[in-house]
């Protein structure tokens, strides 16, 4: 039996954990083995996640975490780590979004808001991380995870919503320059691009029918995709299975991009 994707033993956090794509990713990786911890800022729909989680038996865990705050942040990964003892995958999911009616009408305001969790959240989630795994590889025990989910809007053009695909196109360099940087500590990174999936984030345009006819027809699979379909990208890149994958970006469309 092939066992490379059994996470039993392994710790697995996932911000914005709490819903849509997150929460998808980590009852996979619960059902996979791995104990799992989950950030978000609704703590009600921490505790259902956490309930949910711990239906498949495994040490599951939840903070109220604002990633947009570096302080947060900082203090949350350090008692993430004490609380379970250490980290084997980190993926940094929280994000939010934010658009304007035309490019030369959108805000600051609303510019800094998206960077500040999309991008600054990221960077603050990963270096944390990075400390914990580097520090653990020096004791002699090397290896790790890092995950950023990015999106097509940081690969395709996305009008009206250039705030947001900045940010997704700053994750994506930002994951290729840390597996560069940190695959001799065996800490891989790699990045998760979504295509059209039914959250709550896109809840206004499930409902548009010009935009089902417009977009989602244009799916080759001919469907929105749903959280469920990133448990298996979740669970490969936490597991021993992807040891030697790094720096790569899995798009996950149902094949809208290259349509």
């Amino acid at each position: 039996m092939y066992k490379a994707f059994d996470l039993s033993g392994k710790v697995a956090l996932v911000t914005g954990g709490n819903g849509g794509i997150g929460l998808g990713m980590a009852d996979a990786l619960a059902q996979a083995g791995a104990d799992v911890v989950i950030w978000g800022t609704n703590e009600g729909k921490n505790a259902e996640a956490v309930a949910k989680l711990k239906a498949h038996g495994k040490r599951t865990g939840a903070r109220k975490v604002n990633v947009a705050n570096e302080n947060e942040v900082i203090d949350a990964m350090g008692e993430t780590i004490k609380e379970f003892g250490r980290i084997d995958t980190v993926i940094a999911n929280a994000g939010i979004g934010g658009g304007a009616p035309s490019f030369s009408q959108m805000t600051t305001e609303v510019w800094r808001r998206v960077h500040a969790v999309n991008e600054e959240g990221v960077f603050w989630t990963l270096r944390e991380a990075c400390k914990h795994m580097v520090e653990r590889a020096g004791k002699g025990d090397a290896g790790g995870s890092l995950v950023g989910v990015a999106s097509l809007a940081g690969l395709e053009g996305a009008g009206r919503n250039e705030a947001y695909s900045a940010t997704k196109g700053a994750v994506l360099a930002m994951m290729r320059s840390i597996a560069v940087e940190h695959a001799r500590y065996g800490i891989r990174a790699n990045s998760i691009a979504p295509g059209w999936i039914a959250t709550d984030m896109t809840a206004g345009a499930q409902n548009n029918q010009t935009f089902l006819d417009k977009v989602i027809s244009r799916v080759p699979m001919r469907r929105w995709g749903t959280p469920e379909d990133f448990g298996g990208i979740a669970v490969y890149l936490a597991s021993d299975a992807s040891k030697y994958h790094s720096g790569d970006t899995f798009i996950i469309d149902g094949g809208y991009i290259i349509f």
